[in-house]
């Protein structure tokens, strides 16, 4: 089914883009990431790229021409559909709700014009950037300024999580942080307050009430009012007593320790107390620098003057000294997409499994010959990749996608490699692996697992692999099966490799052998092609020369 692309909106002020040039034409095949079209926004050239895949059947927009945000910009579908009525829909759409955006605008106009006349001249509101299309909220993984610090225009305000990937937002404008609405580790909506920035000094106190009760006053019925005034009638004679305990403990509300993800991570890295850690973040919250510059207290030691007076009881009764307790720690947006995308895998695909065990001998020798070559490096995974894509050619049935109607025959071979990050897994895909060098193949890998660990990678390398490799052997683990990453029909897990008797030429000898275990879509991979495809890797990485040919 085809699916409509509207002009998207890249910085938090575009209203309306320029296409700078079309890399796609009327026709073309598109690949989920590939490069649709250069963009023009109020800031800058950008590329815009697909998050979907078919043929790019209709352009809405042609190069030099303005359009505003959510403007018909392409189509996307199968080769020959038929869009007449998505066309003559979007046209007529568009007419009859040209009295109504009329007067749609006139009213927005008027409500800009009643908040804009609580901001002050040089102040500017940063809102929730739409960093993906299917962006609906980001968490601001951290923020790379504070309230008071100067901004340049390009600076890096922050890094936000979004549904694809963590990316740095940076500042289109420039003066003083005056406000940050969102704090670290907390998620919003896109368009949601994020910053205020203007002249230092400036109160910026009634922009920040406008915002916060045009969120609340729609969501608020006066039925809610009601029980809320009961509820605030209730609770006032308690509320003496709650701001004692408060003051006495400003970062531990019934127990809960305020604190950001990051800071929970490096405390219990480290083995600190939050409890011990005073909080220099908004209202006492606990924050990275926090935790770091933490001084543990010498003196503290556990109070318990009767032990000594009751040792007997102490030994008859086994009292253990501790404390039970729970902590929950939000699921970040790449753990939630990483959840949702293997539980559809596991679900929807039905899985089965194969096993093989490869002797490792030949390998072994070759990669300690091709490292003698000076400023070469080549992995055992790389090996595997590299066997995999050669394997793939042979064996097109693997090196493909299951849809309600068709199979889906990759031509081309980009393979995907399991990569762990600190918040889950990420794969990082390598393109046209099978046209690349054994050497190639391990620069492309570092630099994309560089690129994934330190949350710089880019959505575009992360995705249209057409099959994936998963090495958990540097952890020594000797066999496991994988999930598999969709919509790839099969999935290589690869073990570690292992010193252990063997025969050979009827002798028991010492070996070196490695287990593959491959999981495949049934609906498109049948027990007899898995089986053959895991023959020929296995003739390969038996035979690494004859990768190299």
């Amino acid at each position: 089914m085809a699916t409509i692309i509207n002009m998207p909106r890249l910085s938090d002020t575009m209203e309306e883009g320029v296409v700078a040039s079309w890399l796609k034409k009327v026709g073309d095949k598109v690949e989920e990431g590939d490069i649709l079209a250069e963009i023009e926004t109020d800031k800058a050239t950008m590329e815009f790229e697909s998050f979907h895949e078919g043929t790019l059947l209709h352009i809405g927009i042609q190069e030099g021409e303005t359009a505003p945000v959510d403007t018909l910009l392409a189509i996307i579908g199968e080769e020959g559909e038929d869009i007449s009525d998505l066309l003559s829909g979007n046209n007529n759409s568009s007419e009859e709700n040209t009295v109504e955006d009329t007067s749609s605008k006139q009213k927005e106009e008027e409500t800009t014009t009643s908040n804009n006349a609580t901001i002050p001249d040089n102040v500017q509101v940063v809102t929730m950037p739409r960093l993906s299309d299917t962006m609906v909220e980001g968490t601001v993984a951290s923020w790379l300024k504070n309230v008071g610090d100067k901004v340049e225009e390009g600076d890096i305000l922050a890094e936000i999580e979004t549904d694809k990937a963590t990316m740095e937002f940076e500042s289109f404008h420039e003066g003083t942080l005056l406000h940050i609405g969102v704090s670290e580790g907390e998620s919003a909506p896109v368009d949601s307050l994020l910053a205020i920035i203007g002249e230092e000094g400036t109160d910026v106190s009634a922009v920040i009430d406008a915002h916060k009760s045009g969120a609340t006053q729609s969501n608020t019925s006066s039925e809610e009012k009601k029980e809320v005034k009961k509820v605030a009638e209730k609770t006032d004679s308690t509320s003496e007593s709650a701001t004692k305990n408060k003051t006495s403990n400003s970062n531990n509300t019934g127990g809960r320790i305020f604190a950001s993800p990051l800071a929970k991570k490096i405390a219990k890295d480290k083995g600190i107390n939050l409890s011990e850690v005073t909080g220099s973040g908004e209202n006492g919250r606990i924050v990275k620098k926090d935790v770091e510059n933490f001084t543990p207290n010498q003196n503290s030691t556990p109070a318990n003057s009767e032990t000594t007076s009751n040792t007997k009881a102490a030994v008859t009764q086994f009292a253990i000294a501790g404390e039970e307790g729970t902590e929950e720690v939000k699921n970040s947006q790449m753990r939630k997409a990483i959840a949702k995308a293997l539980s559809n895998s596991k679900f929807s695909a039905p899985h089965f499994y194969l096993n093989i065990e490869v002797d490792m001998d030949n390998a072994i020798a070759s990669r300690k010959s091709i490292n003698a070559i000076p400023d070469t490096k080549v992995s055992f995974n790389d090996m595997v990749v590299k066997a995999c894509a050669m394997a793939l050619r042979k064996h097109p049935q693997v090196n493909t996608s299951w849809t309600d109607n068709t199979t889906k025959f990759y031509k081309h071979i980009h393979v995907g490699v399991a990569v762990a990050v600190d918040e889950g897994l990420v794969v990082p895909v390598v393109k046209h692996t099978d046209a690349l060098t054994l050497t190639q193949i391990g620069a492309s890998v570092k630099d994309l697992a560089g690129k994934a660990r330190n949350k710089k990678i880019t959505p575009n390398e992360m995705q249209g692999s057409t099959f994936t490799v998963s090495n958990l052997g540097m952890f020594g683990i000797e066999s496991f099966t994988s999930i598999i990453n969709q919509p790839n029909s099969a999935i290589l897990s690869v073990g570690a490799i292992v010193q252990k008797p063997v025969v050979k030429n009827g002798e028991i000898v010492v070996g070196n052998t490695m287990k593959l275990t491959l999981a495949c879509d049934h609906r498109t991979v049948d027990g007899a092609v898995g089986a053959q495809f895991l023959q020929t890797l296995k003739t390969y990485l038996e035979n690494p020369v004859t990768m190299l040919a």
